[in-house]
């Protein structure tokens, strides 16, 4: 009889330890050890098993020039979205962690690449049976018949599975409600999660297999379990958006594949999520009159330029205090520019309630917003609307100059892609500046713009 053994395990970094300790020697976090009780090699998985007796014990170094590095190595999906940000299609042979609030489409997302696929793909899910996930599935076109669907939690039993039916992409929903016999702890313990994902990592390269894992998030917006998940896999990729919205935004933080500055957005429909080729028609609010408060902004967002509706309100304060809100935009780069408005340029809104909202429901974090933010914000409060074939595209200032952001020449490449006339930046963009057809009006100055963009 094995004897149980008890082990303190960081739910920040995963480290070990065979007594509690206050602070962490690894990630210096405080109070983060908790007690597992650990049974190790209990009962060994199948897959472990056959690995280890297939492994060839004469195993040798490479040189660059011994290595097979053949172009088809990925496969490519039926979701543009999805193979832009994995880099141009999946990795053979690559784990891929995915994380996301609860219902903002995970599942949905993996099982709309299964179903559509052109491979034998095995779906793995310990949070729903077999019925429920055809019932999800069915609204999704099905055009997959070699997609094998297998609710059970057991990782001996998914190995199993796996060398029976040789599946060329596994899919494990989630990585959180899977177990081991060799680890004796409660699904989802922090030894279990690492212990799971280490063995699903090693047949993923043993076998050439891509594998892809859900991941749940804490309340803190991280990826549930120890932070040496993320290092494990090949790519994480993050899944945003606001449930009360239909777009979602599929972004890369690790691709050891490709660029981890790509995304991928999504507008989800009844029938499933659609993929967005353009994001900046759909972004762009269409309007039967012109309305004050409102405009037009080319964002970046990873290196895909977007362009946006950036929306203020500007009303007198009713109580002593004014308000400060916004949406989609960080409130604190907001305070600044207000400051900036009435110190360097003399526009009074101390007085004034500011509300700025991002049309959409998306996020950004884009200095080159500044600029259209405070035009929107200076068009509301003198009630005056700004001209419709302008885009801002502009970082501001302490001292109230407009200074320069970067990939310009993409921006207005987008600009001019939706037939907009005319595009305002910084005037120290215009160095190596390529002519396009929109015209580029340079400025330094925010006074500079106000004199020519209202209609």
């Amino acid at each position: 009889m094995t004897k149980a053994k008890s082990m303190f395990y960081c739910r920040n970094c995963g480290v070990s330890a065979p007594k509690w300790i206050g602070k962490c020697p690894s990630c210096n976090m405080w109070n983060t050890f908790d007690e597992e009780i650990v049974v190790k090699d209990k009962n060994v998985p199948q897959w472990k098993k056959k690995a280890d007796s297939e492994r060839n014990i004469k195993l040798k170094p490479k040189k660059f020039s011994e290595i097979n590095s053949s172009s088809d190595i990925r496969i490519i999906t039926n979701d543009n979205e999805l193979n832009r940000v994995l880099g141009g299609g999946i990795v053979l042979g690559s784990l891929v962690l995915i994380g996301g609030e609860p219902g903002i489409g995970k599942s949905t997302l993996l099982l709309q690449m299964a179903v559509k696929i052109n491979k034998k793909v095995l779906y793995l899910s310990g949070e729903e049976s077999e019925t429920q996930i055809k019932m999800r599935a069915e609204r999704l076109e099905i055009k997959n018949d070699e997609c094998y669907i297998f609710s059970v939690p057991d990782l001996n039993l998914i190995f199993q599975v796996i060398n029976e039916i040789n599946p060329e992409v596994v899919i494990v929903d989630s990585v959180q409600t899977l177990y081991t016999n060799s680890i004796d702890s409660a699904p989802g313990s922090i030894s279990q999660i690492r212990e799971c994902t280490s063995e699903l990592l090693r047949f993923s390269k043993e076998t050439n297999t891509p594998v892809f894992l859900i991941g749940h998030i804490t309340k803190d917006g991280v990826i549930a379990g120890p932070k040496i998940l993320e290092h494990m896999v090949d790519t994480v990729l993050q899944f945003e958006g606001d449930r009360h919205h239909t777009y979602r935004i599929l972004r890369a933080t690790k691709n050891r594949f490709g660029s981890a500055a790509e995304i991928g957005i999504y507008e989800m429909i009844n029938s499933g999520l659609r993929e967005v080729s353009n994001p900046s028609e759909i972004l762009i609010t269409q309007r039967q009159e012109p309305l004050s408060g409102i405009s037009i902004s080319a964002a970046l967002e990873g290196i895909r330029p977007l362009l946006v509706e950036t929306q203020a309100l500007v009303s007198s304060a009713v109580y002593g205090t004014p308000q400060r809100n916004s949406n989609g935009f960080d409130l604190r780069r907001l305070n600044m520019l207000l400051a900036v408005l009435e110190k360097r340029c003399g526009f009074y809104l101390n007085t004034q309630d500011v509300f700025v909202n991002i049309a959409g429901g998306i996020k950004l974090d884009d200095p080159a917003l500044d600029l259209g933010i405070a035009v929107s914000i200076l068009s509301s409060f003198h009630n005056q609307i700004v001209n419709t074939g302008y885009v801002f595209a502009a970082e501001i200032g302490l001292s109230g100059e407009v200074r320069a952001v970067g990939k310009i020449e993409q921006r207005i490449s987008e600009a001019e892609k939706l037939g907009f006339k005319s595009i305002i930046i910084s005037k120290y963009n215009q160095k190596g500046l390529q002519k396009s057809k929109i015209e580029v009006i340079p400025i330094s100055k925010i006074e500079e713009c106000l004199d020519f963009v209202w209609m």
